[in-house]
């Protein structure tokens, strides 16, 4: 196991996030199991999740959302790690799009439209900040 200071914040925080988007899954796959056993789940299952309750529905899109934002995300990290240029700021950045994420899996799984697309405003800022940095 490495040591506490091996990694930097940055990819503590990068691995923080693909822990989240490993277990994001989980809610929508549960509520299907519940509406349409698990013999359904684990085949081939026809058509979208529209038979679920919304929170899953939504669920299973901020999941798909996270995702798609992890790849840029995790490039920048990288990028920023791998070129010297992380500090406080990128230290910040990563704690926002981090913790902008969580926020919005729980605004977005509740249904509360405002919120959800303000932590999503926030994490791509985080991007742009991690951006900057590596650039200037």
């Amino acid at each position: 196991m490495p040591a506490e200071s091996a990694l930097t914040v940055e990819l503590r925080y990068l691995v923080y996030t693909a822990f989240l988007a490993l277990v994001m899954w989980i809610p929508y796959i549960m509520a299907a199991m519940a509406a349409r056993g698990l013999g359904s789940v684990a085949g081939y299952p026809t058509g979208a999740y529209g038979d679920l309750p919304d929170w899953a529905q939504r669920s299973q899109r901020v999941h798909a959302n996270l995702v798609e934002n992890l790849v840029p995300f995790a490039a920048l990290v990288v990028v920023a790690h791998l070129a010297g240029t992380t500090d406080a700021v990128t230290a910040f950045a990563v704690r926002l799009f981090f913790w902008a994420r969580v926020a919005q899996a729980i605004v977005h799984m509740l249904g509360v439209p405002w919120l959800r697309t303000l932590a999503f405003f926030a994490g791509w800022i985080a991007n742009l900040i991690i951006l900057w940095r590596i650039l200037y």
